[in-house]
């Protein structure tokens, strides 16, 4: 039997790395945008409920940096094949 070329794997140590260092970027930033929408004075219940937010948008974001991910390495995969 002849070696098989490796293939590139869908999910990596690198790009889980890379997905969670965007995605909790994007809860920071998602977090001080919501901030000014809060209708409250005080700044415990602003920061709860924009964090509170974000988390739900969050994990959205997450879920589609995951998709878009594995999308490209397996458009790569037929790509190179």
């Amino acid at each position: 039997m002849s070696k098989e070329k490796e293939e590139i794997k869908l999910i990596s140590k690198n790009g889980r790395i890379i997905d969670a260092a965007l995605t909790v970027i994007f809860f920071i930033f998602m977090c001080d945008v919501f901030k000014s929408h809060v209708p409250s004075n005080d700044p415990d219940i602003i920061l709860y409920v924009a964090a509170y937010t974000s988390l739900c948008i969050t994990g959205v974001f997450w879920l589609a940096a995951g998709m878009l991910r594995v999308t490209w390495v397996d458009w790569l995969r037929q790509k190179n094949s």
